[in-house]
């Protein structure tokens, strides 16, 4: 049984607790104030169960969070949230609980520093788990084709609080952009662009330079296609259901690299 099908099937003695079990508990009407101490086994602190519900839990209210950060709630944002949902092939109370997360998310009583805190404590190291939350809130900042200032401004505060640099946001911010022009797994349409822009773009993915050496460049690609393995993520505490994301992310990794090796040769 899945982590989700533990979780309805009445094993949520687990109680996060702190800001992330109140906005999962009201997500799905249960009463996270009792029972506090019976944690059980399976949902300890690190079990791959518990950080797979964090991470659910986190990413689409913070998702919320970040879609309303600008003023408001745009069509391309929502719709972005809902390409995630389709993405895992959630089933129907699955959705609703994704909606009501997102829509928290949008109060503004959201307490987006404490359940990032949460998150970080719950990850526990886990950073390729964390480096594939920060892109899709990527993805979901671009979803309406730029990123307004207060939207970069929270994603520097997730970056930062994660323990990701500016460089390796930079590094993932491309990761994202140029998903568009490397395979299905782009968020949305791009607009066409040149051979040469491609190029640019692939070595951009690698994040390395046009005068790297191959042996560099052949480096990054394997650091970044084990970055996200889908199994290891998985194992990480990524919910199953997330896997085509991430499958779909070394494919675009794997062309870009396909591309660059094609034009040294």
């Amino acid at each position: 049984m899945s982590w989700w099908g533990k979780f309805l099937g009445g094993t949520f003695g687990y109680l996060l607790g702190g800001p992330l079990g109140a906005v999962l508990g009201a997500a799905l009407g249960h009463n996270f104030d009792k029972g506090m101490g019976n944690i059980r086994e399976q949902f300890d602190p690190g079990a791959q169960e518990r950080v797979q519900t964090v991470f659910f839990t986190t990413l689409f209210s913070v998702m919320g969070y970040l879609a309303k950060v600008d003023g408001r709630v745009s069509e391309d944002e929502i719709r972005q949230a809902r390409e995630v949902m389709h993405r895992m092939n959630l089933n129907e109370q699955m959705q609703r609980t994704a909606v009501s997360l997102f829509n928290q998310g949008k109060e503004p009583d959201f307490p987006f520093m404490d359940v990032l805190e949460q998150f970080r404590k719950e990850c526990h190291r886990r950073r390729n788990l964390m480096q594939m939350f920060v892109e899709i809130l990527l993805h979901a900042a671009y979803a309406d084709g730029s990123v307004h200032p207060a939207e970069r401004q929270v994603l520097e505060t997730v970056a930062r609080q994660l323990g990701f640099s500016g460089p390796e946001l930079q590094h993932l911010e491309a990761l994202v952009r140029n998903a568009q022009h490397f395979g299905a797994g782009g968020f949305g349409g791009g607009a066409p662009a040149s051979a040469q822009d491609v190029l640019r773009e692939a070595y951009e993915i690698l994040g390395v330079s046009e005068t790297a050496s191959d042996a560099e460049v052949k480096k990054a690609y394997r650091r970044l296609m084990n970055q996200h393995h889908p199994d290891k993520l998985v194992s990480k505490g990524l919910p199953e259901e997330m896997m085509k994301l991430a499958t779909e992310k070394t494919q675009e990794i794997k062309k870009a690299w396909e591309l660059v090796k094609k034009s040294r040769a």
